[in-house]
């Protein structure tokens, strides 16, 4: 059987067991991560219902907004992870400490 061209990449890495899965978290849990990463919450910029978190690093200021619920969906998730800078193997990391 001839392996399917249109699969090469992402069959790959979906069999690959170094691929990070992200789990299902609160927000309280990924702030909590966040934090372990060196975020600190961000000056008061009115009400609402998202959290702002702030990282001064000496390339560039990182600046993460995430909402307060229960469970985050997983595009959430990775949009959270592409603004802190973290990759998924990090996040994992710090998440089991």
């Amino acid at each position: 059987m001839m392996p399917n061209p249109m699969c090469q990449d992402s069959c790959r890495l979906r069999d690959d067991p170094a691929v990070t899965k992200l789990p299902v978290l609160s927000s309280k849990k990924v702030i909590q991560v966040l934090r372990k990463a060196g975020f600190v919450d961000a000056p008061k910029r009115g009400k609402g219902s998202h959290v702002a978190l702030v990282k001064p690093d000496q390339e560039q200021t990182r600046f993460v907004i995430g909402p307060e619920k229960d469970s985050i969906p997983k595009g959430t998730l990775i949009a959270i992870l592409n603004q802190s800078g973290l990759t998924k193997a990090q996040f994992v990391e710090l998440l089991n400490q």
